[in-house]
Order: C-alpha cells, then structure tokens, then sequence
C-alpha cells in the first residue's frame, strides 16, 4: 500500500474543516482565498521556472518539440496546453505534444491502473518517434507517478533535455529530473484533491512554458499572436485589428492586405510596414528567421 501521509498533496487543510457545513458565500469565499496561495507558490520556484523554459526555448530554436507527460488532471493540463499551440501560434500538432497515461480517450474518461505503468510511459514516447532533440516535461502533482517517472527514465536515456512539474517536496521525480518545479501551493480545501490548487499553479507554470518558448521563436511580436491562425470569425477579426493595431492602416487595408498575404497576419503586418508584396514579405521574414522586431 501506498504511503500517501507523506505526501503534501494529501495533507488536511485546517482552514477547510468545516467545508461541508459552510454556506455557499463562506465557500466561495474561502476557495477564492485559498487559490491566491497558487499564484504564491509559482512565484516562489521563479528560479527554476526560468531554467526549464530557457532549455524548453533552445529545443523550439534547434526545431526540437516539447512533451508533456502526465497522468490525470496533470496530464488533462499537458493536453490541454499542447492542444492550443496550433491555432495560437501557428505551429503545427507536432510541436508541443501532451501524452496522458491511458491514450486520448482518457482525457474524458480516466483508464484504471495506467498512471501506475512505468512501461507505459516509455511506450508512449516510442509512439511518437521520441529523439534526443526533444524536450520532456513531466506533470505530476504528488511527483511519484510510476507512468512520468518512466517517461522521463526513457527520455534520459535517449539523452534529451528533461524538466517536471510537481506540487510535493522531496519527491521522487525530482531526484530523478536535476529540473523540477516544485509548486507548494498548501493543502487543498478538499483533502488530497489536486485538481484545485495544485492543478491551478502546473496550469499558470505551463502557459509560461509555452508562451514565452513560443515568444522565442518569433510567433509573438509586441504583445500580440502574430501567427494566430485564421479558423473563425472572432480569429480572422483579431487578425485584422491586429494588423490595423502594427501598423495604423484602416480595416479595408487590413483586410484586403490578409487576404494578400493569404490569411499569416506576421506577412501581412510586413506588408503593409513595409509596403512591399506578399512575397517579398516571407523573404524579409525568411531572412529574420521569422521575428517582425528585426525588419521593423
């Protein structure tokens, strides 16, 4: 049996004993209190928090992907995270990638026993042509997860850079991965559910993650989504107000201008600061790999 009184994710919060007799306001009210704890504790592993998306940074520049592994509401996260990269910053699927024990159906569905299969881990990886290049995160709250600590011994062995997120001190992960970001975020409200609080700081640690990696790569100019891609209205409107916004030429300039330049609002902004055509404006980019800054 598991020892899982040693673990801080399973500690009693005495602030929480009495959640069942609260009032809906005395709940709320304490939930809200308590969550201020997880922007605390991200803030506290700054250090290292910068550390892992420095190397995270380098693997997207030498055209490495960054993997997630996780198991349940960590690896729910990965998935989640990775699964907005495309339309954000126009890569593709295959650039940030999150793996959850038990394969996608266990993104709605958990599967019994597979967080606890070390095999599985490493097979995952394998599914998906894992190489020395890539970067693998490994998400889990409690930092004992048999599923992450298999991904990740795989990943070393293979000689890639390896990082992890958990929300325990001494864990087993972290005397596996020399870069691990531990969040102590405090007990949960509700004992031992991680979904809460710990999820909520590996949450806020992974959109630093992939955002600033993805600033790295030229997909962010200013502080606007360059390489959003154009898949609905509401984006093909942040599109054109984006453009207007870089540039100050008015909507029927902007429109006209993405449509030019085929929907990449990054060569359209070119366009239209540079007033040069479309192809011209892949060529000034080409040679900045990818980032605005440097042309204008």
């Amino acid at each position: 049996m598991i020892d899982l009184t040693i673990l801080n994710t399973e500690g009693r919060n005495p602030n929480s004993e009495n959640f069942s007799s609260m009032s809906i306001e005395e709940a709320v009210t304490l939930m809200n209190e308590e969550d201020l704890n997880a922007v605390k504790a991200v803030a506290n592993a700054k250090d290292m928090i910068v550390k892992v998306i420095e190397q995270s940074s380098s693997t997207l520049q030498k055209n490495g992907r960054i993997i997630y592994c996780g198991a349940g509401t960590s690896g729910r996260l990965g998935v989640l995270d990775a699964v907005e990269c495309p339309p954000t910053f126009g890569v593709d699927y295959n650039t940030v990638v999150g793996l959850i024990a038990g394969g996608d159906s266990a993104f709605v569905k958990a599967k019994e026993g597979a967080e606890d299969s070390r095999e599985l881990g490493e097979q995952d990886l394998k599914g998906i042509d894992l190489t020395k290049d890539d970067m693998v995160i490994g998400l889990a709250a409690s930092g004992r997860t048999p599923y992450v600590i298999g991904a990740l011994e795989y990943a070393k062995s293979l000689g890639c850079a390896t990082a992890a997120v958990v929300c325990s001190t001494d864990s087993a992960i972290s005397k596996l991965c020399e870069h691990t970001i531990t969040l102590l975020p405090g007990a949960e409200i509700l004992t031992g559910s991680t979904r809460l609080k710990a999820g909520t700081a590996t949450k806020m640690v992974l959109n630093m993650i992939s955002t600033i990696s993805m600033k790295s790569v030229g997909k962010i100019y200013k502080n606007y989504m360059v390489d959003v891609k154009m898949t609905n209205e509401k984006l093909r409107a942040r599109g054109v107000n984006i453009i207007r916004t870089l540039t100050g030429c008015d909507e029927d300039k902007a429109r006209d201008t993405l449509e030019k330049a085929e929907n990449e609002v990054k060569t359209a902004v070119v366009m239209v600061s540079k007033d040069v055509d479309a192809f011209e404006a892949r060529k000034l980019l080409n040679e900045a790999n990818g980032f605005i800054d440097p042309i204008l």
